[in-house]
């Protein structure tokens, strides 16, 4: 059965994309079938997997239009088990045509998604930052949601209102929708205020944090590579596959799979 996964919170800066790349790449890289869809008009996830604007004509945004369906825009990645739905600015105006035609708009993704789901073992969505009517598309495609939270200050700010937002999804578009955790990111042990987030996480939402083992959390840390490798349109693992980043989403994959 296909996992749907979501990678949401409306902060921006918290490790969204980085996640959904960097995971979806472990994964495949761990022998499954892995489509990634870039529903951010940033078109971060994009870029970061080596694709420019003029390499590739049609994106999610054609897809939610309805003038295209998801097999028809899926790129190839460097991953044999990778494909990559893209995203591109011209996303930004899907909202004005939802209002033209409100009907079931919030169910527009999750109707694409549908069609090709059979082909893959997970499907993850890289969300914008903003809890608009793109965000709410993933939300009713998706079973699950990850939720990245950066080790700093005013890291928990805004949570209770993705909280919200989740549990309104879940109760009138998506019942099966569940939080499949908290993603602490950016995360330095020897940055005392990066360790009392962590303890906040973990006092208030332990049983939604990552595990390896009984006492081995899943974290992603500051790690200049995980910075770079974007740059080379390349996840972690191909750019550098001794770094303590590619180490930590190979990690969040096994907590995953297992």
């Amino acid at each position: 059965m296909t996992e749907i996964i979501a990678i949401a919170n409306q902060k921006g800066g918290v490790g969204k994309t980085t996640t959904a790349v960097n995971l979806s790449a472990a994964l495949a890289l761990g022998g499954k079938r892995v489509l990634l869809i870039d529903a951010d008009p940033q078109a971060n996830a994009t870029t970061s997997l080596g694709f420019r604007r003029d390499t590739y004509e049609y994106n999610i945004y054609h897809v939610m239009l309805g003038t295209k369906t998801l097999d028809e825009i899926i790129l190839k990645t460097e991953i044999e088990t990778l494909k990559l739905a893209p995203s591109n600015i011209g996303l930004v105006g899907i909202e004005k045509e939802f209002y033209k035609n409100n009907k079931d708009r919030e169910l527009v993704l999750k109707r694409s998604i549908d069609l090709i789901k059979d082909d893959y073992d997970y499907i993850l969505i890289d969300s914008p930052p903003a809890l608009g009517p793109i965000t709410i598309n993933t939300l009713s495609a998706a079973n699950s949601v990850i939720i990245p939270i950066q080790c700093e200050f005013f890291a928990l700010e805004g949570l209770a209102q993705l909280l919200n937002t989740i549990k309104l999804v879940k109760q009138t578009i998506n019942r099966q929708l569940e939080i499949k955790g908290f993603l602490p990111t950016m995360y330095s042990a020897q940055n005392n205020l990066a360790k009392q987030v962590f303890a906040d996480l973990a006092k208030h939402f332990e049983s939604k944090l990552f595990k390896l083992g009984k006492d081995s959390y899943v974290v992603i840390p500051r790690n200049i590579k995980l910075a770079e490798s974007p740059s080379f349109g390349k996840p972690i693992m191909l750019y550098d596959p001794t770094a303590i980043g590619t180490q930590a989403y190979e990690n969040l994959a096994k907590s995953i799979l297992g």
